[in-house]
């Protein structure tokens, strides 16, 4: 099902884009820097927001989605919120649409651009496309597993750093890690990184996509916020890997904290300093 949607001579990856870029004009550019204060909610803490365009975007994609291929389901980040149990689809039969619809909601809140909308496909599992659209910059990022990625149409490569440049890094504000993991990601603060906190982390790692950023190293594991970047990574040529050595998952359970990085050689550097960092 998934290889007709995409590779086939019915494939709709066009059809995807444009539901994206349709839900973002008609939810949440109408809000950007509109925002009523009775549109803001605070989840879990004053750092974990939830607004009206998150809910109302999450809405429209799940319903324009599943008319694209029927047959799929959605595991977005707000009806997560509202039930955990919608998690559970990313182990089913069915195809899966992995939606944040607004990733980087502090930034939407405070009127910065630096936000995006993520949806991946996957089934059993495994990611097989990624959608990337930060609206107000005007990027849309796509990867499709086997086909590499593009933003704007344009074919990406993360390329390499410069023999013994410092690594730019974003990763994960250590407050909010446990000790362990606060740890790990304090041993990015050595002698050639430059480490510091991650806003969206769909346009981090477009920046590790796009070679303008070397790596990432995050400490959570929710899908909707990773599983478009890291195909978007990967299929620019990059590579990633969690603390145990072996890929992220989706489905979690994973050794945290993890990496993307322009190429496997800077993952490798990366997860040294994290190693080195836990065990300090």
């Amino acid at each position: 099902m998934i290889d007709d949607f995409l590779y086939g001579t019915a494939g709709q990856p066009a059809e995807v884009e444009a539901a994206v870029r349709a839900a973002a004009a008609a939810e949440i550019l109408p809000r950007y820097r509109q925002l009523a204060a009775h549109e803001i909610v605070e989840k879990s803490g004053p750092h974990d927001l939830v607004t009206a365009a998150d809910r109302l975007a999450e809405e429209h994609l799940a319903e324009s989605l599943t008319r694209l291929l029927p047959g799929s389901v959605v595991v977005g980040e707000e009806a997560v919120h509202a039930d955990p149990a919608v998690l559970d689809a990313l182990g089913g039969d069915a195809p899966v649409w992995i939606v944040d619809p607004v990733d980087g909601t502090r930034q939407f809140v405070h009127g910065e651009p630096g936000f995006c909308t993520l949806v991946a496909l996957a089934l059993h599992g495994e990611v097989y496309a990624s959608w990337t659209y930060a609206p107000v910059l005007d990027e849309l990022a796509v990867a499709v597993k086997g086909r590499g990625a593009t933003l704007n149409g344009t074919a990406v490569h993360s390329g390499s750093p410069a023999p013994g440049a410092t690594l730019k890094v974003a990763m994960s504000h250590p407050d909010y890690t446990s000790d362990a993991q606060k740890r790990a990601l304090l041993g990015l603060n050595t002698e050639g990184i430059d480490a510091r906190s991650c806003g969206s982390a769909g346009l981090e790692y477009l920046a590790v996509a796009c070679g303008a950023q070397d790596a990432v190293a995050f400490n959570w594991e929710f899908p909707w916020d990773h599983a478009a970047g890291l195909l978007l990574v990967t299929e620019a040529g990059g590579a990633q890997s969690t603390l145990s050595g072996v890929p992220f998952r989706i489905t979690g359970g994973n050794d945290l904290p993890f990496t993307a990085a322009r190429d496997a050689a800077t993952a490798a550097r990366i997860l040294d300093a994290l190693r080195t960092g836990r065990q300090g």
